[in-house]
């Protein structure tokens, strides 16, 4: 239940439409639910803004399915992230209009579409090959409520891709940049425009990449200024923080 749910039960308490019981009963797994495997925390989106994310590996499909079951009592929009093909069909079958993005294997149900970010927030990423971990930081983002532009394959390898959209990205308020190898991508893209940077190292590389930590400490070591760092492969994280950014922006 976010602020707006809350303040519109509150007004019909009052009016009378609802009477007490009603609401109490509405309220009573307030702040969080025990289901037992899990407790469901319905009062993140009163926080934060967003419903509780699910984070599916490790989780049985039934548990999934209960817990997002759970959540959509309360709210239109759910995200369960890191889910593999079997439990996204368990969760389809089960949820309806629930989709799922085989690539980042993001599931979402995405009931309420209204934007209220302030302005746009472009994902970037280097290569083609670091697609997944945008594509989930692009996910991310646009169910909180955001407008997202997509820039992919424009690394510095090939430093003429960038150049040519150097006009998309001083147009966004918050860039999310994804890079594999050295991970050289967000500090350029960092001496380029005013608006924050969230730099994602993702785990693509050759062997002394290390499975992305060559690129994470590249990018914890930027000289770039206003860039910030996210864990290897975090995409979730770095399009949850930009979508706090654009929205604090908005008041």
């Amino acid at each position: 239940m976010n602020e707006a749910q809350l303040r519109a039960l509150m007004e019909q308490v009052r009016e009378g439409s609802v009477d007490v019981d009603s609401a109490l009963t509405r309220l009573r797994h307030m702040p969080f639910e025990d289901l037992g495997f899990a407790k469901v925390d319905h009062h993140r989106a009163l926080r934060h803004g967003m419903p509780e994310v699910i984070f599916a590996m490790g989780k049985t499909a039934d548990q999934v399915v209960a817990i997002a079951s759970r959540l959509l009592e309360n709210a239109p929009n759910v995200l369960i992230t890191r889910a593999d093909p079997g439990t996204a069909e368990h969760v389809m079958a089960k949820i309806k209009g629930a989709e799922y993005f085989p690539l980042s294997r993001a599931i979402r149900v995405w009931g309420n579409r209204t934007i209220h970010g302030k302005g746009r927030i472009a994902v970037v990423c280097a290569g083609t090959s670091g697609i997944p971990v945008a594509e989930e930081a692009q996910i991310t983002a646009e169910v909180m409520g955001n407008e997202v532009e997509t820039i992919h394959d424009i690394g510095v390898a090939g430093i003429h891709r960038l150049m040519s959209n150097r006009a998309r990205l001083t147009e966004a308020r918050v860039i999310v940049v994804c890079a594999g190898m050295e991970g050289a991508l967000p500090s350029v893209v960092g001496g380029l425009v005013s608006c924050p940077v969230i730099a994602v190292p993702t785990s693509v590389g050759y062997g002394a990449s290390f499975h992305g930590l060559a690129a994470l400490l590249g990018m914890l070591n930027s000289c770039a200024s206003g860039l910030t760092v996210v864990n290897i492969d975090n995409g979730f994280g770095a399009g949850y923080a930009a979508s706090q950014i654009n929205d604090l922006a908005d008041k």
